[in-house]
């Protein structure tokens, strides 16, 4: 059960549907409860209403969902949410209402307003101590969960599921340019939320970090409505000359640019996750990201990238890996070597697997 689901294109909506269709390929027989509109697609159950702006959500959710438990007779109950997902919540209640197992993935990370939200819902629904098994992408994500919830609900680890066989990097150990050039690659929807122009300032900062002699260039992939304070920005800081704004780029022109990369960022605080770090890791690309998001599951301080705790050790991370070619190329040729285990799809069903098998005991 999800909120958003295809032909939405975002993060959950995206893992959700391919998810689906891991599960399926592995044998499990998988149907859809979701408030989002659209075609039909096989095993999918749209559950819509007429709502402004078209919000996935349903007045009357809860009965509906009771309902089409009761037709489908599930093993288990799955249900994705992201920080407030009203539709999603409405089949917790409805699997709990029929009996059924419910695991509860978390997509997002909780903030403070989120958790003061889920602690006064605890008021009117005592929802830990529903027998709820909870999962979320990264051991940061987890955290905040974990103390919301209490020891009721178990809280489990279980990553986002990609398919990285198109991010292996060329073969040939990654070496230094002739003139010297180093090349910083983001990757993210440029929305405030977001903080795009906070990475600008980083860029900022590093590069004026970074000696003279060393060319260095930034292009930061992706579209969204703060590109034009973005552009004013570059523009008001004389930054047009070594950075770039392409725009969205497809899965492949997007592994073009990690091919002619040095150093990929990713500077979000409340990352939960970190798909595109990820891809990037598995491009073979020293990664620099904060420590306290979920980039930190699978990149380590020194070995596959440089992690912070401030935009300003984030810049001074960014200057050392353009300054420093052995550091550089060491943490590059690892990641190269090593593929990340981290977000394998055999490894995600075996996770799910084992929250069901827990959620089924309780």
């Amino acid at each position: 059960m999800s909120d958003c689901y295809l032909p939405r294109l975002g993060g959950i909506e995206v893992q959700v549907a391919d998810l689906v269709r891991t599960q399926r390929e592995a044998g499990h027989q998988v149907e859809v409860a979701t408030a989002t509109r659209g075609e039909a697609l096989r095993g999918v159950h749209r559950i819509v209403a007429r709502m402004p702006f078209d919000l996935p959500v349903h007045p009357f959710g809860v009965g509906h969902l009771t309902r089409r438990i009761a037709a489908s007779r599930p093993d288990v109950v799955h249900v994705h949410t992201g920080a407030v997902s009203p539709f999603a919540w409405m089949g917790v209640r409805a699997a709990v209402r029929s009996g059924v197992p419910c695991v509860v993935t978390v997509h997002s990370m909780w903030d403070p307003v989120t958790r003061a939200l889920y602690r006064l819902l605890g008021l009117a629904y005592p929802w830990r101590s529903w027998g709820l098994v909870a999962t979320t992408v990264s051991s940061a994500a987890a955290a905040p969960i974990r103390a919301v919830a209490g020891p009721g609900v178990p809280v489990r680890v279980v990553s986002n599921g990609l398919d990285l066989s198109g991010w292996t990097p060329p073969p040939g150990a990654p070496g230094r340019r002739e003139d010297g050039e180093v090349h910083v690659v983001a990757v993210g929807r440029l929305a405030p939320r977001k903080q795009p122009v906070r990475l600008l300032r980083l860029l900022a900062a590093a590069r004026a970090r970074v000696p003279a002699r060393v060319p260095m260039r930034a292009t930061i992939v992706g579209d969204g409505p703060a590109r034009a304070q973005m552009e004013r920005f570059i523009a008001r800081h004389g930054m047009a000359g070594w950075v770039e704004l392409p725009g969205r780029y497809s899965r492949e022109e997007i592994a073009k640019v990690l091919e002619s990369a040095d150093v990929f960022v990713a500077p979000a605080p409340r990352e939960s996750f970190g798909i595109a770090a990820l891809e990037a890791r598995a491009a073979g690309l020293p990664v620099v990201a904060r420590a306290q998001s979920g980039v930190a599951d699978f990149v380590r301080h020194g070995v596959e990238g440089l992690l912070g705790r401030s935009p300003a050790e984030l810049a001074a991370a960014v200057a050392r890996l353009c300054s420093d070619d052995d550091l550089r190329l060491t943490i590059a040729a690892h990641n190269r070597a090593t593929p990340p285990t981290t977000g394998s799809w055999p490894a995600v069903l075996e996770g799910f697997d084992r929250a069901y098998a827990q959620a089924g005991a309780r």
